[in-house]
């Protein structure tokens, strides 16, 4: 390890500003936010202070700051990679892994931190799959998705049948079951984190806010828990007739610094959402999910798509991210900040 990068207080929030650590840009414009909560992992590997930094992904942390700075993230399967000391971290969200500019890159990080052989994995020959393209929002609430971002996964999408894969519209949908297990482990998680702190008071007002949301949110995770057959049914349901899920791996471009400077926690939270509701419900299941890079959009700023797969599958979406690469290249666009 050769230095510490930034995170938003607790990795709550899919943009990295904190009052004690100041505002993480992001390299290809510097008025945008790098994402989060891994944002100063993805600043760091974009603008080429290193080739690979440690990130974790609670509810999309990985693939946001992936998706907005032109990177490879891949959320592994839940317990792929040990999150010792931390137990079940986020009540079992969290997974940790890396980020990096090369698909190859991230299957020699997993390896080392996972013992996995994932880089001869990533090498075997691919079979022509079976993927679904879902490009609407998953959420119950209409949340509009950008036509940069729908444009990153159905361009994926026309790259994969001429790979020799069959590509099937399909439109992924989640209830209320899965959105309140989301929501209860993820605020929990946050008051959990919140109450371990030697001095909790002096996290920003947001933050205890958050946090106090959480400790009442306590109260309802154990029916929230009683509901996870129902919650891994319905995430595995997609994949009973197809290997892979392709959805854009975004709502939103980057938002511009500051956006959400001195606003309150629940409405930080919903306008955050916005922006990512492709990426939670993976948590939940477990599941791995990959962002992979789809170049840029109008203003020159980084798009992804986002490919998930059933439980156990890294080396499948490795596999799949690396003949994208191999067809489309994103490694040599770097960004004017560098």
């Amino acid at each position: 390890m050769i230095g510490i990068t930034r995170v938003p207080e607790l990795c709550i929030w899919p943009f990295t500003e904190t009052l004690a650590g100041g505002v993480t840009r992001n390299p290809w414009n510097l008025e945008h936010t790098p994402g989060g909560s891994s944002g100063g992992s993805g600043a760091a590997v974009a603008a080429g202070l290193v080739g690979l930094a440690t990130a974790s992904d609670g509810a999309g942390s990985i693939r946001i700051p992936a998706s907005w700075n032109g990177l490879f993230g891949l959320k592994p399967t839940r317990d792929l990679v040990p999150t010792d000391p931390m137990v079940k971290p986020w009540r079992g969200l969290t997974v940790v892994g890396v980020l990096t500019r090369t698909v190859a890159d991230t299957a020699l990080g997993l390896e080392v931190m996972s013992g996995r052989p994932l880089v001869a994995a990533m090498q075997q020959p691919l079979r022509p799959l079976r993927i679904a393209l879902s490009v609407r929002s998953p959420l119950p609430t209409s949340v509009p998705v950008d036509p940069a971002w729908r444009y990153a996964a159905q361009s994926t999408a026309e790259l994969l049948e001429q790979l020799g894969h069959t590509v099937i519209e399909r439109e992924m949908r989640v209830g209320p079951k899965t959105v309140a297990a989301i929501s209860a482990r993820y605020l929990t998680g946050i008051a959990d984190d919140a109450e371990a702190m030697a001095h909790p008071e002096r996290l920003e007002r947001r933050t205890r806010g958050l946090a106090r949301i959480g400790a009442g949110a306590r109260r309802v995770l154990p029916t929230v828990e009683r509901w996870d057959a129902d919650v891994m049914a319905e995430c595995s349901a997609v994949f009973d007739d197809v290997d892979v899920l392709l959805t854009p791996a975004l709502a939103q471009p980057p938002q511009e610094v500051g956006k959400w400077e001195g606003m309150g926690p629940l409405r930080t939270l919903e306008g955050s959402l916005r922006r990512v509701p492709f990426s939670p419900m993976w948590n939940v299941a477990g599941f791995p999910a990959a962002s992979v890079p789809a170049g840029l959009d109008g203003d020159d700023l980084p798009r992804a798509a986002q490919l998930v797969a059933p439980a156990g599958q890294d080396a499948l979406l490795l596999q799949l991210a690396a003949q994208i690469e191999q067809a489309r290249p994103w490694a040599d666009a770097l960004p004017p900040v560098r």
